[in-house]
């Protein structure tokens, strides 16, 4: 249930372990592109979608009923924030509803979506209960977290280890060894839901709260004069008890910049206040606005210009390096900020090129040109997209703020600053 980065990559691995697997998706679009065999996830390969539908092992419907016939249900719905910041839980929640409408003796239910620890129990198994059947005794239930990182050439859903927490040891084992007939990873069995909800949470609060803290040396670094980047690769050298974290615009992906609120959210049911937690996003969701102070601060010395009327350049809105995701992406904040001052603004992505925000398109740049460039004030890098030509940006752009270290191989960097 749920055709995007987690939910469809997932339906191939099934249906290429034999499975006879359909993908739901409230987008007729994506459905008729999955039945039509065109892919439209990056992580997925054109050729193994094509073949899986041909052979039938994958169909893609709009239609509910077809949970009647199904074994095994896998929930990779979205679990965004809402305008306060607090969790919106509704996909979740109608899915579950969904379901229990044609659930049957014997069926697996699965929660892949991100949320806070607690919702498979309190939210998921009395919704499916209201069907009449008991958890433990008639249906399976379980959390099992999606790993998925767009782009990464090595760690892919099929290799990528899972964690499957079920309601009772049955559900755990049953659950588990769907999995384990699908994947080649390994299968961590937790001992609850809340367990490997909470598993979640702590992988990405971790990354959260490390970047957070890179993002503010950087602007300490900055006032003191000292490359914070050198300092990494420095403190890199060492073996032991030292992982590199790198700073940036701030946070994107459909993870890290939200996990910490459900985390956050749900403690205040506890009387706890998640204060490392707290400080970490504070910083982090700051960032746009430092790094658009930046740019205004090398407008101003180099050639006594304010960021009002300024021609600004962004190079990338995707939320990290060659992918076309941009959910949550901080360039995008970066170019609301720089357009609040009265900059005009700019973008070209090699992998994006427009990008949908708050109900309104927008459309890139078609080519990096040498007269793009030059007709900017300043170029700023929030994507450090591996096939663009630094060096090209270097000859041509009068002045380069790179929040990314994209440009660091560039040797001529006296029209650089770095983030």
């Amino acid at each position: 249930m749920g055709l995007g980065y987690v939910g469809l990559p997932l339906a191939v691995e099934k249906a290429k372990a034999g499975f006879r697997t359909i993908g739901f998706d409230v987008q007729k679009e994506k459905v008729d592109m999955v039945n039509a065999g065109h892919n439209y996830i990056g992580d997925v390969v054109d050729r193994d979608l094509t073949t899986l539908v041909e052979d039938g092992l994958l169909t893609a419907t709009t239609d509910f009923v077809f949970i009647r016939d199904v074994d095994f249900v896998a929930i990779c719905v979205p679990t965004p924030l809402d305008a306060h910041q607090q969790p919106d839980i509704s996909y979740v929640e109608s899915s579950a509803r969904s379901i229990a409408e044609y659930l049957h003796p014997g069926m697996m239910v699965v929660l892949e979506s991100t949320t806070y620890p607690g919702t498979t129990e309190e939210l998921i198994k009395p919704i499916l209960e209201s069907s009449g059947l008991k958890c433990g005794e008639d249906f399976y239930l379980g959390f099992s977290p999606e790993r998925v990182d767009p782009g990464n050439l090595i760690y892919k859903t099929k290799n990528t280890p899972k964690v499957v927490g079920g309601l009772g040891e049955d559900a755990s084992e049953v659950i588990s060894a769907m999995y384990e007939a699908v994947l080649q990873g390994e299968v961590f069995r937790a001992s609850s839901p809340a367990v490997a909800e909470m598993t979640k949470i702590l992988e990405n609060t971790y990354r959260n709260i490390n970047i957070g803290l890179i993002n503010e040396l950087a602007i300490l670094c900055h006032k003191m004069g000292i490359d914070l980047w050198e300092v990494i690769e420095a403190a890199k050298t060492k073996p032991f008890g030292f992982t590199p974290f790198y700073p940036g615009p701030g946070l994107g992906g459909h993870c890290i910049p939200l996990d910490p609120y459900y985390l956050s959210w749900k403690a205040r049911e506890y009387g706890f206040h998640t204060s490392m937690i707290e400080s970490s996003m504070m910083i982090n969701d700051r960032m746009p606005e430092y790094c658009v102070e930046r740019i205004g601060d090398m407008l101003n010395k180099r050639f006594s210009k304010a960021l009002n009327g300024a021609k600004v350049l962004v190079l990338g809105v995707a939320y990290k390096q060659d992918i076309d995701d941009y959910r949550e992406s901080p360039a995008i904040r970066v170019i609301e900020e720089l357009k609040k001052e009265g900059a005009e603004v700019r973008f070209y992505d090699p992998c994006i090129p427009r990008y949908r925000h708050k109900g309104a398109w927008y459309d890139g740049e078609d080519k990096l040109t040498a007269e793009l460039l030059e007709g900017s004030d300043i170029v700023v890098i929030t994507t450090a997209h591996t096939t663009v030509d630094y060096d090209f940006v270097q000859e041509h752009a009068r002045a380069v703020f790179d929040t990314k270290n994209a440009m660091k191989a560039v040797s001529r960097r006296d029209n650089i600053e770095i983030l």
